[in-house]
C-alpha cells in the first residue's frame, strides 16, 4: 500500500471506531488488534487488487435509506451488494458515508426492480471497499452474492478476521447457530442467519437435494438445493453427496413450514470446514 493509498483509507476505515469506545481499556485493546487487521487485510488488498471492478460512476452520499442502500445527491439508490446487515450496520454506514465522495464498482450498473444500482463502494481514492471494512469490524455478513472468486474470497477473509477477533456482532455468542438446535434457528425465520453443524444425510427428492443435519427430517434444519444450482457445486470441486458427515457452515434466508431451512442458490453460501476446526473460526 502506498503512503496517499493509506492515508486516503483510513479515516474511512477508523474513524467511527476512534470515536467511539476510547475510553474502555478492554475495548482499546480490542480497537488497536482491528486495526492491525485491517491494515494487514488493506496491504493484501493492494496487492491481490479483489474487487477492482469497472468504475460504474461516482457521486457524493446525501443519506442513508436503509441498512444496506444509500442515496446519493443526485437522487441515485444505491445498494450496497456482498454483504447483509446486522443491527449496527445502518449506523456505521451513516458514520462512514453520509457526506463523503465514493465511487461505484460493479460487473454491471443495470438496476435492480427497485431502482437500486448494486455496487462496491469505495471512499475517495480508496482500494478498500466499505462492504470489507464493515465486514473486518462484524459490522456486516457476507452475503455470497458476489461471483468473482478473488473478491468473494476477501471479503470472506475479512469476515472470518472478525470471527476470531470476535469484533460487532461476532461477540455474541449466538451470533453462528448450531445446526443441532433448530428451535434456535426457527426463531429466526425470516432472517438471514449463518449456521454450522454435521450433515446426517444427503438426500434427493424429485428435483431438490436436502442437506439434513437431524434425524428428524421434519423437525430438523436442513439446506436445500436445487437440480439447476448442481453443475455450480460440481464445477467448484463439490459433489452434494460428499457433503455427507462433513461440517459445514452455510448463510442464507431461514424459511420452511415444518422444519427450518435455508435454500443454497450459490455456492459461497457452503464453506467446508475442517474436522476439529473450532466452531465460528475459519482462516
Amino acid at each position: 500500500m502506498t503512503a496517499c493509498d493509506e492515508a486516503s483509507s483510513r479515516p474511512a476505515t477508523l474513524e467511527l471506531n476512534l470515536a467511539r469506545n476510547a475510553t474502555s481499556p478492554g475495548n482499546v485493546t480490542r480497537l488497536l488488534h482491528l486495526i492491525v487487521a485491517i491494515l494487514l487485510f488493506a496491504s493484501h488488498t493492494a496487492l491481490a487488487t479483489p474487487c477492482q471492478f469497472e468504475t460504474q460512476g461516482e457521486g457524493r452520499v446525501a443519506g442513508i435509506v436503509d441498512a444496506r442502500s444509500v442515496r446519493l445527491d443526485d437522487g441515485r439508490e444505491v445498494r450496497l451488494t456482498g454483504i447483509e446487515a446486522t443491527a449496527t450496520t445502518k449506523q456505521a454506514l451513516s458514520s462512514l458515508l453520509v457526506g463523503r465522495d465514493v465511487n461505484l464498482r460493479s460487473a454491471d450498473d443495470t438496476p435492480d426492480r427497485y431502482g437500486r444500482q448494486a455496487a462496491l463502494v469505495f471512499v475517495g481514492e480508496s482500494d478498500i471497499s466499505v462492504q470489507a471494512i464493515l465486514l473486518a469490524r462484524g459490522e456486516a455478513i457476507v452475503s455470497a452474492e458476489i461471483a468473482d472468486k478473488d473478491c468473494a474470497a476477501a471479503l470472506m477473509a475479512a469476515e472470518a478476521e472478525a470471527r476470531r477477533q470476535k469484533m460487532g456482532s461476532w461477540a455474541d455468542p449466538s451470533a453462528i447457530k448450531n445446526a443441532e438446535s433448530p428451535d434456535d434457528i426457527w426463531a429466526g425465520i425470516g432472517r438471514f442467519m449463518v449456521v454450522e453443524g454435521k450433515v446426517l444425510s444427503v438426500r434427493q427428492a424429485g428435483a431438490m437435494t436436502y442437506l439434513n443435519f437431524g434425524r428428524n427430517w421434519t423437525r430438523g434444519f436442513a439446506v436445500t438445493i436445487s437440480r439447476r444450482i448442481q453443475p455450480a457445486f460440481e464445477n467448484a470441486g463439490i459433489t452434494l453427496k460428499s457433503l455427507e458427515n462433513r461440517r459445514i457452515r452455510v448463510r442464507g434466508w431461514v424459511e420452511g413450514n415444518t422444519g427450518p431451512r435455508i435454500d443454497v442458490r450459490l455456492v459461497g453460501q457452503v464453506e467446508l470446514l475442517g474436522a476439529n476446526e473450532p466452531t465460528g473460526v475459519r482462516p
